[in-house]
């Protein structure tokens, strides 16, 4: 890995953790290594639980220890890690950049077993919802496995009996691209068609032969901010789709018996494939779209290319058949943070698998385009110093850098992502358009009001937010949504 690639990344990237004082108090603030031991974070209790106080920050990954000053005193607590230091005994948390990653223990350091002061916390959030209008509500009864099996099985009845035909629009257009056309000629056109994925046509074999993404223009504009890179911007002119998926191959390391480069063959799918079929095809091969490929002749020779499918456009199938019978799968009604679908703020205390990765509006275009590889995500919020959520950056922003050729005169060290993201907006769009980008919900909505969200055209993902102060909470994406109900 490029080492200024990771630094750059390990200079910007913060990771939201919940820290909670469950011991009571009428002040408690938060104090440790993240802030410099310089600041105390106010800590805000619970609503309907006065003695338990919570406060989210953002930190970067490493080790890092922190105390508790509660009523003009410090304290630490004695069901969390703990080590001695000079500020005396103070709680300890490691957050790694790998997932199986587990360090050793400092010396001095006492960790306790498993049962932390997060059980309180869920305890709390277990039994109390707050909702929008600042009431509390008891929440609906934990799902049975038996229910749980129940809701997947018919979710996953519905998808095998019904076919890619249900997607078809009644009118629309699909846009496909010649390989032998210019790069830059592409993303110009990917702009103007407000579409992230083209697929790819290959005129000499007579058939489409992969996908054009936002993620290829990506990794081009990092490989032009690359000072030892062989391609420049006059070559962009000329550089077509096939030289840059041949480079982009050998930059890979995808090389046959024969040492030559090779792509990774084109995943599609035909008019009569079942919608679990294409769901399966969509997330085990990573991939944002599936084309619907279909042909009459036998050799599959002279193909007609009728939509691109996407896990987007399947939910709508599944919201439209379930709205008026939802009670048929008892899970939807289960409110999301009890089923922990999705991205969340990691707790104190638990596994830190996959840790959700934020960004303040002044971090740098790089950082943020360098993020979106290394961590393979499709979106990044951007949040306020206190965390509430301010906008996100999707991969398919990246294509407004074609407007007026944004490409050619900035610099993506310097160019931070709230400057990006201006460069993307629309100033004559409708508002309800502008804000369609930004999707929000709160930890206490139903699974089935996060899916119809989520069905709505053009959003990929829902930020879960805390209600009041928009604080990010974690992130649920349309793939998250079948992983889940697939099982």
């Amino acid at each position: 890995m490029d080492s200024r690639e990771s630094g750059g990344i390990r200079n910007s990237i913060h990771i939201p953790m919940r820290f909670v004082w469950p011991y009571g108090g009428r002040s408690v603030f938060l104090c440790g290594t993240f802030n410099g031991w310089s600041e105390l974070q106010p800590m805000t209790p619970v609503e309907g639980c006065p003695t338990v106080f919570q406060a989210i920050c953002s930190i970067p990954p490493g080790y890092h220890q922190y105390k508790f000053f509660v009523d003009g005193e410090w304290k630490h607590d004695e069901h969390q890690p703990y080590a001695t230091s000079e500020y005396g005994i103070v709680n300890t948390i490691f957050l790694a950049t790998e997932p199986n990653y587990v360090p050793a223990s400092p010396v001095g350091s006492n960790v306790p077993p498993p049962v932390s002061n997060m059980d309180v916390d869920n305890d709390v959030f277990r039994r109390l919802v707050q909702i929008s209008d600042g009431t509390l509500t008891e929440t609906v009864p934990a799902i049975s496995e038996a229910n749980l099996q129940l809701s997947r099985h018919r979710f996953s009845a519905f998808l095998t009996s019904h076919t890619a035909y249900e997607l078809l629009p009644e009118s629309g257009k699909v846009v496909a691209l010649d390989i032998d056309l210019p790069v830059k000629q592409a993303f110009h056109i990917l702009y103007e068609q407000g579409i992230p994925t083209a697929p790819l046509w290959d005129f000499r074999k007579g058939q489409f032969v992969g996908v054009l993404s936002a993620m290829d223009f990506i990794l081009i504009l990092r490989e032009l901010g690359n000072h030892g890179s062989n391609l420049t911007e006059e070559e962009l002119e000329t550089h077509t789709i096939a030289a840059w998926k041949e480079g982009k191959a050998y930059m890979n390391r995808q090389f046959d018996g024969h040492g030559r480069t090779f792509s990774r063959p084109l995943v599609h799918a035909g008019p009569y494939d079942n919608l679990k079929d294409i769901t399966l095809k969509i997330l085990q091969n990573d991939v944002a779209t599936v084309p619907i490929i279909h042909s009459v002749s036998e050799d599959g020779s002279f193909p007609q290319l009728l939509h691109m499918a996407s896990l987007s456009g399947i939910l709508r199938c599944v919201c439209r058949y379930f709205r008026h019978c939802s009670s048929s799968l008892p899970v939807l009604q289960q409110p999301i943070y009890a089923i922990q679908i999705g991205t969340w703020v990691p707790k104190i205390g638990e596994s830190n698998r996959r840790p959700l990765s934020i960004l303040r509006p002044s971090a740098s275009l790089s950082a943020a385009l360098n993020l979106l590889i290394q961590a393979q995500i499709s979106s990044i919020p951007i949040v306020h110093d206190n965390n509430s959520l301010l906008d996100i950056y999707c991969r398919s922003d990246i294509t407004a850098l074609a407007k007026d050729k944004a490409y050619t005169h900035i610099n993506l060290n310097e160019m931070t992502i709230q400057q990006a993201l201006q460069l993307g907006q629309d100033p004559y769009s409708p508002y309800e358009l502008r804000s369609q980008r930004l999707q929000m919900c709160l930890p206490s909505d139903s699974l089935h009001k996060v899916m119809e969200r989520l069905a709505n055209p053009g959003v990929r993902r829902v930020i879960i937010v805390e209600a009041g102060s928009k604080r990010v909470e974690g992130v649920v994406s349309v793939s998250d949504v079948f992983r889940f109900l697939l099982g």
